[in-house]
């Protein structure tokens, strides 16, 4: 069996579709998928990068790119009022019913929907109060369940960055790290045994010196 860690901010239309996608693109393969909230804006800001939001044509082409994913997937994504949102409350609001910084698939799924589906607010008082009680019969920490789930939000986040996780979605497995909707192909090929990850191609990548 593969261990693959998927890390995700809600934040992003591609985890909503890279979630949807994953059980079709591995099945029939032996997987246990973890899934791991992270901050992207963090991680962006650590790694020197912007967001497509950050870029008004690109905004505009994440836009439309991603509902016509949506669709011709049939997953379904409608877009939210506001694009991007902080999607910090509802990291925390998954993490306060984790244990060890990951979350179940129900969890991922509940706020993805939530999110991603209805073109909503996500953050309209009214709907957390229900994506609240739709995670209730999760597990539950002792305490302060708001201090737990920032310092797990937090800690996700800088294990993330320390091992070179640079967007969502990101899928790592055997130390190696794939990103992106776009990924799951190669993602496939090398749970398969594909002779090219046994080669120094993968490895040689990283090493070509950049000219900046």
């Amino acid at each position: 069996m593969h261990d693959i860690t998927f890390y995700l901010d809600f934040v992003s239309p591609y985890s909503w579709l890279a979630f949807e996608q994953l059980p079709g693109a591995l099945q029939g393969l032996s997987v246990r998928v973890r899934y791991r909230p992270v901050l992207l804006g963090a991680l962006l800001q650590q790694m020197g990068n912007v967001g497509p939001a950050a870029i008004a044509p690109k905004r505009a082409w994440t836009a439309r790119h991603v509902q016509w994913l949506g669709a011709s997937l049939g997953c379904g994504l409608d877009m939210p009022p506001q694009f991007p949102f902080n999607s910090i409350p509802l990291l925390r609001l998954a993490l306060a019913h984790s244990e060890d910084g990951y979350v179940n698939r129900y969890t991922a799924g509940t706020v993805l929907r939530h999110v991603w589906l209805g073109g909503q607010d996500p953050l309209a008082p009214e709907r957390v109060e229900l994506l609240t009680q739709a995670l209730a019969e999760q597990w539950q920490p002792e305490g302060d369940a708001s201090a737990h789930a920032k310092a797990l939000l937090r800690a996700n986040t800088d294990e993330a960055a320390a091992r070179g996780v640079f967007g969502v979605p990101m899928f790592e497995v055997g130390g190696k790290l794939f990103w992106g909707l776009d990924s799951l192909p190669m993602l496939r090929a090398c749970l398969e045994g594909d002779a090219w990850f046994a080669g120094p191609e993968w490895d040689e990548a990283a090493q070509r010196p950049s000219p900046i």
